[in-house]
């Protein structure tokens, strides 16, 4: 099991950046994908964005294209997830998840992953 900690959630403006982590602890990752989900109020949880382990490969939603970017540090165990020209509509509670298995996996759904934390709050006000 993989224990998963976000931060750098918070307060922003609209048009603003927050960049959010999340560290896995417990030992070293070797799984496939990282993956970062939200869920804003009233709604359910939704696929952001998704990173390869080993190949560093991305995959985005196609409301954060452009705006959003997924990186990861292998050797800290730690992926990072850039958000620039935030939007009202980014406004949840931002969800970092691994996934430990491997083969021809969809990383969007959310049911693939197997550890999950938190969560971190991010709010963007107009």
């Amino acid at each position: 099991q993989v224990q998963l900690v976000e931060s750098g959630g918070g307060l922003v403006q609209v048009g603003g950046s927050l960049r959010l982590s999340c560290a896995a602890s417990g030992r070293t990752f070797t799984g496939s994908a990282m993956g970062w989900f939200r869920q804003a109020p009233g709604k359910e949880r939704e696929f952001v964005a998704a990173i390869t382990w080993s190949g560093g490969t991305t995959y985005y939603a196609d409301s954060v294209k452009g705006g959003f970017s997924i990186s990861r540090d292998k050797a800290k165990n730690t992926v990072f997830l850039q958000m620039n020209s935030l939007k009202p509509e980014d406004t949840a509670v931002y969800y970092c998840a691994a996934c430990s298995r491997w083969g021809v996996i969809t990383y969007s759904d959310q049911n693939k992953y197997d550890d999950w934390g938190q969560g971190t709050q991010v709010t963007v006000s107009s």
